[in-house]
């Protein structure tokens, strides 16, 4: 999820019309949790360590997918839509798609599908898609319209369906596999999570990270604000809230989900990662372990790879989002190294 100073496009500013939603989305996002204090040397928990660094001085990263073919690992930038790509053993990324390509301004979720292509999604816009060898797009999907949108994270399906959360609207979108090969079009609402969540501010923040089973018979997405988990059949399209066990999922941002029904999630403003073991039907979940440690650094999605969870250190509250113009002052850029989680 992301929560910094609104892009051109969605800048009250510039755009007066959309204040009024924007305004309110904002702050149901920043009433998560109150933000910590500006960050200062990390604790020395052993389980936590620095995997490789981000070029750049205001990079704000916020999504992370790993290439299960390459072992590559792929980053985006809230702040300036930049991609970067870590190889096998490398210390520091490299810039892999620069700030602004593509007339992107964020890059806040990131997959890498089975055939090795890379979607990067734009909250202003939508999803462009990526041949990871050549660097060339290969397609883009927009939401149609200027009613004010926050497209954040997507998941795909074992068939190639991809499903992204829209943090304002509280929808899900989908593009098939169909439209995908057909290269651009409309970004379609396939399942409108509304009517089930619980009730909040006209315009306010709500789904976030989205994640899917590997069989494809379940999608599951969490309300960041009200901390409550979803599960969406996407055949039918029923939703039902997913009973919690031991603590609920506020301030859940990004979502990964194992094979053996293993749920890991990232707490953005209050430095937690949590693991849950889900039932087989996705129907409930029950709190296995937390670790909640200020050198996490805003942690907003995270990816579990190689028997380590790679987690994205957003650093949004030293100058970022969550403090616009305030007086942090970001370290270096880095991905979290988790162990035991």
């Amino acid at each position: 999820m992301s929560m910094k100073l609104l892009p051109p496009a969605l800048n009250p500013a510039l755009n007066p019309a959309l204040a009024p939603a924007l305004a309110a989305a904002l702050a149901g996002a920043l009433t998560l949790a109150a933000a910590p204090a500006a960050y200062s040397a990390p604790t020395p928990d052993p389980r936590i360590s620095t995997a490789f660094s981000l070029p750049g001085a205001k990079v704000y990263p916020e999504g992370i997918a790993a290439d299960a073919r390459s072992r590559a690992v792929y980053v985006g930038s809230y702040a300036d839509g930049a991609v970067y790509r870590a190889r096998p053993g490398r210390s520091e990324a490299e810039v892999f798609l620069p700030a602004g390509t593509d007339g992107r301004r964020t890059a806040n979720g990131l997959r890498v599908d089975a055939r090795g292509r890379l979607w990067v999604t734009d909250s202003t816009t939508g999803v462009s898609v990526y041949d990871t060898a050549t660097r060339t797009r290969l397609a883009h999907f927009e939401v149609a319209g200027d009613a004010p949108r926050f497209v954040n994270d997507l998941t795909i399906t074992p068939d190639g369906t991809a499903y992204l959360t829209d943090s304002i609207r509280g929808v899900l979108y989908r593009v098939t596999p169909a439209q995908l090969a057909a290269g651009s079009g409309p970004l379609t609402e396939a399942h409108d999570l509304s009517p089930a969540l619980r009730p909040r501010p006209a315009g306010a923040f709500s789904l976030n990270g989205i994640t899917s089973d590997r069989s494809g018979r379940y999608l599951l997405t969490v309300d960041m604000v009200a901390g409550d988990l979803y599960r969406v059949d996407p055949r039918s399209g029923a939703v039902r809230r997913v009973t919690l066990t031991g603590a609920d999922l506020k301030a859940g941002d990004g979502l990964d989900l194992s094979p053996d029904g293993t749920l890991r999630v990232a707490h953005n403003t209050t430095n937690t990662l949590s693991r849950w073991q889900l039932t087989p039907d996705g129907t409930r979940a029950r709190l296995l372990h937390t670790i909640t440690d200020p050198s996490l650094q805003i942690p907003t999605t995270l990816a579990h790879t190689g028997g380590r969870t790679l987690v994205v250190r957003s650093q949004f509250d030293n100058g970022g989002p969550l403090s616009p113009g305030g007086p942090g002052t970001p370290t270096t850029f880095t991905i979290a190294s988790v162990r035991g989680l």
